[in-house]
């Protein structure tokens, strides 16, 4: 029996011979944002058997003589439908297809597009290729099914360029490294959108498992600076202003000042776990209590280190 069979469990065998996992697809239906710029969006949600994996935005841009695609999604499945609904708006070919970071829901589509080339950042590519199978085989576990048939496809290293001419579009590329230690954001000069993936989310919370939240804040400057009529975050809504970037880097504020202060106070944690009323803005965001939590998990540990270190910690009453 195959690991990622056994990676399924009980439950994904069940799944398997369920009448839902015989009819399962994709129904992507691409949105189109700009003239000839289209995103499909995923749901504010966490992966389940039920989504595929399907919670990522992914898009792509119809040049001149091609199409170039911003991330393949989170299987092969997921790739595959994509290059059909791109299909079924334009028959021009696949120029080029750009993965943004090394998370799973971003290049495990790449399989869809063989025969394209498929280019990341140098330490995206590093990341896929030492932590890829990694990757694959958590969302064996943790969507079942619509993995059959998923193997990792390293992109090609690009080297970095500010500015790129890809199938007759100016494209100008920020290299970011807040979210993930290496984040691609694209920005088509043509029609103003700015693909800014998991740099930026919107009406969901912000995961964090290779964060660096003060570079990130840094890098959510950078991108405010970029004069976009759109915005396609990697997770929640497309936007047409600032709405998305302001509350990505207020949620980063918080978490990481409340964190600190939470250190300070000497909180353990298992306290932390319950947020503490000044992020009840926050609140609401989509899969808020799940993503918060493994904040705490992620980011926690070092912060409590450094709260130590600096012997800011306050000592109780013995």
């Amino acid at each position: 029996m195959s690991t990622r069979v056994v990676a399924l469990g009980l439950l994904g065998l069940l799944w398997l011979a369920s009448p839902q996992a015989a009819g399962r697809s994709y129904d992507l239906a691409p949105l189109e944002v700009a003239t000839d710029v289209y995103v499909f969006m995923g749901a504010d949600e966490h992966f389940s058997f039920a989504n595929g994996g399907n919670i990522v935005n992914t898009g792509f841009i119809v040049g001149d003589d091609g199409v170039i695609v911003i991330d393949s999604g989170p299987s092969k499945q997921y790739g595959e439908a994509m290059r059909r609904a791109i299909s079924r708006v334009t028959d021009k070919p696949l120029a080029q297809v750009f993965i943004s970071h090394f998370h799973p829901d971003h290049f495990l589509g790449n399989q869809g597009f063989a025969g394209t080339p498929i280019s990341a950042l140098p330490d995206t590519v590093r990341g896929i290729r030492t932590q890829g199978e990694l990757f694959n085989d958590a969302m064996y576990r943790l969507v079942g099914p619509w993995m059959k048939g998923t193997e990792v496809v390293v992109p090609e290293e690009m080297p970095f360029r500010s500015r790129m001419r890809v199938a007759g579009r100016n494209l100008r590329l920020l290299e970011l490294s807040g979210h993930s230690g290496s984040d691609l954001a694209v920005f088509d000069e043509k029609s103003g959108v700015l693909f800014a993936a998991d740099s930026v989310f919107f009406e969901r919370t912000p995961t964090t498992p290779h964060a660096d939240i003060t570079q990130w804040l840094r890098d959510l400057d950078v991108l405010t600076g970029i004069p976009f009529r759109v915005l396609v975050p990697g997770h929640g809504p497309v936007v047409k202003d600032q709405r998305a970037i302001e509350q990505t880097a207020a949620y980063l504020r918080w978490l990481h000042d409340s964190l600190k202060s939470r250190a300070q106070q000497g909180d353990s944690m298992a306290e932390v776990l319950a947020p503490d009323a000044s992020g009840q803005a926050f609140f609401d965001l989509a899969v808020f209590a799940e993503e918060y939590r493994r904040s705490v998990a992620h980011l926690y540990p070092a912060i409590e280190q450094d709260a130590l270190r600096e012997g800011r910690v306050e000592q109780s009453e013995p």
